[in-house]
């Protein structure tokens, strides 16, 4: 785990990063173990991808796929980094300045993406910062990877109201990056981990929420 002088993580540099592959690190399984849907796709026609970085992926990644409607597929990789197409152990030393992310394709004519955020805002604690539980390191931040100005707009007057909820329960400043993902490829992680809690329900995973809920977003 790279570590800056206090002894916390901290965000690489480029030049700091491996340099990666060309190709996939991995195979991917075609279908999502519990939709049966494909994972890489094509996707259904009017789906939209939403993306989003809270912690521990697997945890993550199952509180979507439980969502009653909506939700075509899920898929877990990397995203936010320098490295192309990393492998774990590249990703777990901090050196790659990848996030764990959850890649959620939806039909937005049956969940919105302001249910998706309340999802995201309440599955975990956006305030910790390199941190989620007893997971620590720059792969386990918070980040909101934004496909369309119309999402990027809905995560910022959300995080807004949930800064405030969050200040009333007694919380501090969320740590939360809300950027493009355009701008920052989505790596797919291996099979182990794709819908890991599904073959593996008591596994552990460090992400958990604040009880705080987010005011008025998103319906069910």
């Amino acid at each position: 785990m790279l570590f800056g002088r206090g002894r916390e993580p901290r965000m690489p540099t480029a030049e700091e990063a491996p340099p990666g592959r060309a190709a996939l690190a991995y195979e991917v399984p075609e279908t999502h173990a519990v939709l049966g849907t494909p994972l890489l796709g094509p996707y259904p026609e009017g789906t939209e991808l939403a993306s989003f970085a809270m912690g521990c992926f697997w945890g993550a990644e199952r509180r979507f796929w439980q969502l009653p409607a909506g939700v075509r597929t899920t898929l877990v990789g990397f995203q936010g980094g320098f490295t192309p197409n990393p492998v774990d152990d590249e990703v777990r030393t901090g050196l790659t300045g990848h996030a764990e992310t959850v890649r959620v394709v939806f039909d937005p004519a049956e969940v919105s993406y302001e249910r998706l955020l309340r999802v995201f805002w309440e599955g975990h604690d956006p305030t910790q910062g390199f941190r989620q539980g007893n997971d620590v390191g720059t792969h386990v931040r918070s980040v909101v990877f934004t496909h369309s100005p119309k999402q990027r707009t809905a995560a910022e007057r959300t995080r807004t109201r949930y800064q405030a909820a969050l200040a009333a329960a007694g919380y501090g400043a969320i740590t939360t990056s809300i950027v493009s993902a355009e701008e920052h490829p989505f790596f797919p992680a291996s099979a182990l981990h794709q819908q890991y809690l599904h073959r593996d329900p008591a596994g552990y995973c460090g992400a958990g929420g604040t009880g705080v809920s987010l005011p008025g977003a998103g319906r069910l």
